[in-house]
This record gives structure tokens, sequence and C-alpha cells, in this order.
């Protein structure tokens, strides 16, 4: 505790021998992170200057890679800073605020993933009636409703929790997220709850939604013709592939790291760090490469063909 400036900071206890190894670290870090901004920005880049990737497929797929490039602009500078100093401290109001960002940004991605179910199931299992319902409106409707959902949603839990007395300052990870409840002095009841009310709207709905989707996108597909079922295949498994990871992820970081585990310090570090970069990295790779669309526009421009 600092009196002198009434600032509170918190010592990130997540790091494996970080004096030694902080180059390597920094190196690794860096890496992921340009990859992330260059891979991402690309596939946005390409959705938004062709007009045939202006539908709401693609438009979902632009705002899922660009709420990974903000996820990760949070992210990567602190880490950054950490590995290359001698203390690696944040103070609790930054804390609060990338435990907001970091949670907030996650919800989103389950919702716009919701969403691009819920496009797909339009598409494929009521074609005739797309261009009605996925209007350019209701296609905005989601997009403001993804991220304002969870930026509502964590703010109240950032807010509950500004003014709680904390009596342990040793946080346990190399950023913050629900284990910051760990150093508060009394465990608070109404915390937990609304943290379960909101693991339940910003996570487990949206996966229920989607899975009911693809279940139905699933049964309709196998009783039509053969076009159908490429169709759901070519637009659906990417989605899918998204999803699965990112649940996963997403299920150890909220379930398991608030329990009391016998895990490593550096199975602890590995995990961090897949949560921050496994998903940003690879959702443009998947899209890129098992979208039609983007993939052809991808190969023109790093292999362009010279007509004569």
């Amino acid at each position: 505790m600092d009196n002198k400036l009434n600032v509170t900071y918190i010592i990130l206890d997540g790091y494996v021998e970080v004096k030694k190894y902080r180059f390597l670290y920094f190196v690794i870090m860096f890496a992921a992170y340009v990859l992330i901004i260059c891979c991402n920005s690309t596939i946005v880049f390409l959705i938004v200057i062709h007009k045939n990737l202006h539908e709401p497929m693609y438009v979902f797929i632009a705002a899922l890679l660009t709420n990974s490039v903000l996820f990760s602009t949070a992210i990567y500078p602190k880490l950054f800073m950490d590995v290359l100093s001698d203390k690696q401290v944040i103070s609790y109001s930054a804390c609060l605020f990338q435990w907001f960002i970091y949670y907030s940004l996650g919800g989103s991605e389950f919702l716009l993933l919701a969403a691009m179910s819920y496009d797909r199931y339009v598409s494929i299992c009521k074609p005739l009636q797309y261009p009605t319902i996925m209007r350019k409106t209701n296609t905005s409707m989601f997009l403001v409703l993804a991220w304002a959902v969870p930026v509502c949603q964590v703010a109240v839990s950032v807010v509950l929790s500004a003014n709680i007395k904390l009596c342990h300052f040793t946080f346990k990870g190399i950023f913050c997220n629900s284990l910051i409840y760990k150093l508060h002095c009394v465990s608070s009841g109404l915390l937990n709850i609304y943290g379960l009310v909101g693991f339940v709207i910003i996570l487990l709905l949206p996966v229920l939604f989607i899975l009911f989707t693809y279940t139905r996108i699933l049964i309709i597909s196998y009783q039509s013709c053969r076009a159908v079922r490429r169709k759901a295949a070519q637009t659906c498994l990417p989605h899918l592939l998204v999803l699965f990871n990112f649940s996963c992820l997403s299920a150890y970081n909220v379930l398991l790291s608030r329990l009391e585990t016998d895990f490593s310090k550096t199975v602890h570090l590995i995990m961090a760090l897949q949560a921050i970069s496994y998903h940003p990295v690879f959702n443009p790779i998947i899209y890129g490469l098992k979208m039609k669309e983007i993939y052809k526009h991808l190969k023109g421009l790093f292999c362009p063909v010279n007509k004569v």
C-alpha cells in the first residue's frame, strides 16, 4: 500500500523465473502480438474492401477478428512492460480495468459466435426469409448487443469490487481475471452470485443457443440435397472449430482458475498464455483457410496472377 499516493499495488506472481527468461518471454509475446495484429487486420481489411464480402456472415467475422485485435491491444502492452521490468506490479485500479476488458471482450466473442450461428441457421434453414430477417438494421443491432451486453454486465462487477477491502496483494497470474476475488478480505456472496449470473448470460446461454442452431442445421442438411449439405459444411465447420477452441479455454479460465488446484505455476502460465494468444492467432487462420470467399481474396492478395 502506498499511503502517500493512496494507491494499492498488486504483485503479479504468475511468471516462472522471469529474470532468467525475460527476453525469451518478450520475444514470444511480441511475436504473438505482431502475428495477431497482422493476421486479424488482413482478414478485416479484405472484408472491408471487397463488396462481395459485405454480407452478414462476413461482417460478423470482421467484428470477431476486430474484437481479437482490441483484446490483444488491451492485454499485451502491459505484459511487455512486466517481463522487461524488475518488478511485476499493477495498481488495483488498472487491475480492475484489465479484468473489465478481458471479460467484456471475451463475452462479446461468445455473443458474436451466437449471432453467426443464427445467421447460418437462417441462411440454410430459412433461405427465402434470409434477406428479410438479416437486414442491415438487424445485423447492426446484433453487433451492438454483442458488445454492449458484456460491457454492462462486467461493469457492475467492477464497480462492486472497486471499494472492497483487500487483505492479499499477491496475484497468482500474469494478468487480472476472476482470481482477483481471492485478494478480498471477505468473500462477497453478492459478487459470487452476480458472477454466476453473468457466466450464465454471456457464456452458457450463447453456447447452448449455438449448439441448438447447429443441431437444427445438421438435421435440415441431412434431410436435404448434397448442395445444402456442402454449404452447411463449408460455412459451419470454421464456426464450430472456433467455438470449441474458445469454449475450452474460457471454461478453464472461468471455472478451474477459481478452484483450489494443485497445478504448478508453469501449468498456470502456459494456460494463461494460451488464453490470450490461442484464439486471436488461430481464428483468422481458420477463417482464412476454411471460408472459400475469404481464401480466394487472400490468395489474390499474396499470390496475384498477372493477366497478359
